[in-house]
C-alpha cells in the first residue's frame, strides 16, 4: 500500500514514509491509494480478538510495510491497562433502546485523542527506524484542547522526538489548560497563542512548509513530523474503532452480521467522521453518516449547500474543541469523492486560503448528501441536552457528545430513521466541569475548578479519573504566552536554532 498526496497524486510514498513526514512537500495530506475491504466474516472473527488484535489486523491492511512483529509491538504496547483504565480500551455504553455511547475517554488524558495518540509514537519510531532516518523528530502541534495532551502525553521523553503544542489563549476549558500547563518530560513544550484554533492550526501549517525552517532544521539534524489526525499515523487509529464498535455490536448481539448502523461524530476538524467513512468503505455496514457541529457549524453549512465558507463570526463555546472553521481533514474526504482529481483539490483550498470560501461540483454535493447528514446546535441546547440526558438514563455526558445527542435527536426527528446507531463520546465530563455542572444543576456555580469537579462526582456517581485528580496539586510548568505572528520564532529559539 503507497500513499499520495491530496495535492499531487504523483507523490508516492510508503507508511512509514508518510507518518514520519506528516505532510507532503506541497501542503497536501497523505491517503492510502486505495481502501481495503473487510468481509463480514473478518469482522464477524474481530468480535472474538481482544482490541489491540483488532487493531493489529485492520493496521496490517494499510501499513503493508510494517511486519506483523512491527505492528503487534506497536498495538500491544499502546491498547493497554498500562494506558487505559478498561481492558475494553474503548466502552459501550446503551443509553437507550438501539443507541450506543461508543466511550472513546478511557486513557491516559480522558479524551477521544489517546486512542490514536497513544499509538503515534511507536507508529512514528517504528517508522523512523524503517525508513534509517537519522534525524530528531519535531513534532509540531496545534490543539483546540485534546490533542495538545494527548499528545504531550504519548510523546513526553520518547527519544529521538521533541514536541511543541500550540493552544488558543481563551479557547480550551480550564481543564484542558491545566492538564498541558503541567505537562512533564524533558522534550516537551507548550504555548499559548493569542488567537484562536484556526489561528494555530494555520501557523502550524505555514511553519511545515516553510521552506527557510526546513533548512535550518535540516542543518541540525532535525525534521518536522504532526500528531495532529493531518499526519496519516493518527487517523487511522480512529478507523479501528468504528470497525471495533461494529464487530463488538455484532459478537453481543445486539445487531445482526450485515445489519447497517449510523454513526454521529462531534466534530470540528473532520478527521473523527473521516475515520468512520474509511470505516464504511472498508466494509462496515453504515446507513448515514451524522456529522455534529457546535454554532462554529460550518460544516454543517457546507454539507448542507456544497459551500464551504469561513468567513464568518468564531464562537468561543462550552464544546472549545470544535471551535474551528478550517476543517482540515475534509481535504481528504474531497480528494476522494473527486476521483482523486489533485488539481481540483488545489483549485478549492487554494481558494480557501486565500478568499476563505469554496464551492464544489454538483456531483459532490450528491455524494455529500448520499453519505452525511449535518446539524448544529448552541450552547443552551447543549446544556439542555446534558440536563436531559441525565435526569432520563442517571448518564453524565460532557458538552461534545451532548451535541452528538442533541443533532441525533433532530435527525431523528426529521428523517424518521429507527436505524441502531453509535454515537461517539469523546471526553469525560469533567474535562468540562463548569458547563457539566451548570447544566445538571441548572445554574451556574462561582466554585473554584475542584469543587466543581468533586460536585458532579456526588451528582453522578462516576469516579474522577486518576489523570484529571493527579492535577490538583501538580505544578505549572508553562506559561508564555504570544501573538500568532511571532510563531515561527518561538518554534526556532525552542529548538535552539
Amino acid at each position: 500500500m503507497f500513499y499520495n498526496s491530496t495535492r499531487n497524486s504523483s507523490v508516492k510514498v510508503s507508511s512509514a514514509e508518510a507518518i514520519t513526514q506528516g505532510i507532503s512537500a506541497e501542503g497536501g495530506l497523505f491517503v492510502p491509494e486505495s481502501i481495503p475491504a473487510l468481509t463480514n466474516d473478518e469482522i464477524k472473527a474481530l468480535g472474538e480478538m481482544k482490541y489491540a488484535d483488532r487493531a493489529a489486523y485492520v493496521f496490517a491492511k494499510y501499513l503493508t510495510d510494517f511486519t506483523d512483529a512491527e505492528i503487534h509491538y506497536c498495538t500491544d504496547n499502546a491498547y493497554s491497562t498500562k494506558n487505559f483504565e478498561t481492558e475494553s480500551i474503548a466502552e459501550m455504553a446503551h443509553l437507550f433502546d438501539g443507541t450506543y455511547m461508543l466511550e472513546l475517554w478511557h486513557g491516559p488524558t480522558c479524551a477521544f485523542k489517546d486512542m490514536a495518540l497513544q499509538i503515534l509514537p511507536y507508529f512514528l519510531t517504528t517508522s523512523a527506524k524503517k525508513i534509517k532516518l537519522d534525524k530528531k523528530i519535531v513534532i509540531l502541534v496545534a490543539t483546540s484542547g485534546d490533542t495538545g495532551k494527548a499528545a504531550l502525553e504519548g510523546f513526553k521523553d520518547v527519544e529521538g522526538t521533541s514536541i511543541l503544542v500550540f493552544y488558543p489563549e481563551d479557547g480550551v476549558s480550564p481543564m484542558q489548560k491545566r492538564q498541558m500547563k503541567t505537562q512533564e518530560g524533558a522534550n516537551v513544550g507548550v504555548c499559548a497563542i493569542k488567537g484562536n484554533f484556526d489561528d494555530c492550526q494555520n501557523g502550524v501549517k505555514a511553519i511545515f512548509t516553510n521552506n527557510e525552517v526546513k533548512a535550518k532544521l535540516e542543518e541540525n539534524g532535525m525534521m518536522f513530523s504532526s500528531a495532529n489526525s493531518i499526519n496519516w499515523g493518527r487517523l487511522v487509529p480512529q478507523v479501528v474503532y468504528y470497525v471495533s464498535a461494529y464487530a463488538e455490536l455484532v459478537k453481543d448481539g445486539e445487531i445482526a452480521l450485515g445489519d447497517k448502523i449510523n454513526i454521529v461524530v462531534p466534530t470540528g476538524n473532520f478527521g473523527n467522521i473521516l475515520a468512520a467513512y474509511y470505516a464504511k468503505h472498508m466494509g462496515i455496514p453504515v446507513n448515514k453518516l451524522i456529522c455534529a457541529s457546535n454554532i462554529n457549524n460550518v460544516l454543517t453549512d457546507f454539507i448542507n449547500t456544497g459551500v464551504y465558507d469561513r468567513n464568518r463570526k468564531f464562537y468561543a463555546t462550552v464544546s472549545p474543541s470544535m471551535d474551528i472553521l478550517i476543517s482540515s481533514n475534509l481535504e481528504r474526504l474531497l480528494y476522494l469523492m473527486t476521483g482523486r482529481d489533485d488539481k481540483l483539490i488545489s483549485e478549492w483550498f487554494g481558494k480557501l486560503a486565500t478568499e476563505g470560501r469554496y464551492e464544489v461540483s454538483a456531483d459532490v454535493k450528491a455524494k455529500l448528501a448520499e453519505e452525511f447528514y449535518g446539524g448544529f446546535c448552541d450552547d443552551e441546547q447543549t446544556k439542555a441536552t446534558i440536563h436531559d440526558i441525565y435526569e432520563k438514563y442517571s448518564y453524565t455526558c460532557d458538552t461534545h457528545t451532548a451535541v452528538a445527542v442533541k443533532v441525533y435527536n433532530d435527525y431523528k426527528a426529521a428523517t424518521g430513521d429507527t436505524t441502531k446507531t453509535v454515537i461517539a463520546s469523546t471526553a469525560s465530563p469533567y474535562k468540562f466541569s463548569a458547563a457539566v455542572l451548570e447544566a445538571l444543576e441548572g445554574k451556574a456555580s462561582d466554585i473554584d475548578e475542584y469543587a466543581k469537579v468533586d460536585r458532579i462526582a456526588e451528582l453522578s456517581d462516576i469516579p474522577v479519573p486518576a489523570a484529571l485528580a493527579d492535577l490538583r496539586n501538580k505544578p505549572e510548568r508553562f506559561s508564555d504566552v504570544i501573538d500568532k505572528a511571532e510563531q515561527k520564532q518561538y518554534v526556532l529559539g525552542r529548538l535552539g536554532i
